[in-house]
């Protein structure tokens, strides 16, 4: 593919744009400067700079980011910054989406692609992603709290109870409890209606794919193969 066309396809702008940046000596390609355009390389495995920033050739983008409080998961957002504001403009200029939303004042694991199957996958509650949240609560937890979780409560819209996948208390006031949906503010009215109050929230998993401690809040990074693949159902799972 031509490096110009490659430029285009990783967000680097219109294609008029991208052969700028090459005959203007900004790219490397496979650690060789190229002021070619229409230069021909292998996307395999392909390594390249522009303004000696580091990519890495992806047909399409999948990622993950340690939201920070004060964020919104909007493309529009109308009382805090987006989140897309987090990532670099190459990864907005291509459309990557957020799957799935959280509150401005919640942390923690969210993804990013611009791959239509994988959000579809990701996103609908026909596939029932479990996700994982460390819940801070006001009061101290107690058995009947996890148990009516377990359970299931019932919420002011909701035709039927809904119960947490899982919910472990790990200390007085926190709890790690397991959704296989996304309703709006639903960890949030569960707690409230089993008779506690969430003080702060942290999505901590999505699926097998667990938030990596050196992922520092307000940082992004690629899925490599292996959290791809955590991020798929299990066997048991799949055939519920």
């Amino acid at each position: 593919m031509q490096i110009e066309r490659i430029l285009h396809s990783q967000g680097f702008g219109a294609r008029k744009l991208c052969r700028i940046l090459v005959r203007h000596h900004e790219v490397t390609v496979n650690g060789e400067p190229c002021d070619d355009p229409f230069a021909d390389f292998s996307t395999d495995n392909l390594r390249f700079t522009v303004k000696g920033e580091p990519w890495e050739y992806r047909e399409k983008a999948h990622l993950m980011l340690n939201k920070p409080a004060g964020y919104e998961c909007s493309l529009k957002p109308a009382h805090h910054p987006g989140v897309h504001a987090l990532l670099p403009m190459p990864l907005r200029e291509r459309g990557v989406q957020n799957i799935g939303r959280l509150d401005e004042d919640t942390t923690g694991l969210l993804l990013f692609s611009d791959d239509g199957q994988f959000i579809h996958r990701m996103g609908s509650p026909k596939w029932k992603v479990p996700k994982v949240y460390e819940v801070t609560l006001k009061h101290a937890a107690d058995e009947k709290l996890v148990a009516a979780l377990l359970q299931g409560v019932q919420l002011n819209d909701e035709p039927a109870p809904i119960a947490a996948l899982g919910c472990e208390a790990i200390s007085e006031r926190l709890l790690h409890l397991t959704l296989g949906e996304g309703k709006y503010h639903q960890v949030k009215r569960m707690v409230a209606a089993a008779g506690n109050r969430v003080e702060a929230l942290k999505r901590i998993a999505i699926g097998r794919l667990a938030l990596p401690k050196d992922l520092p809040e307000g940082q992004w990074r690629w899925l490599s193969p292996a959290d791809l693949e955590a991020l798929l159902p299990t066997r048991e799972a799949a055939t519920k």
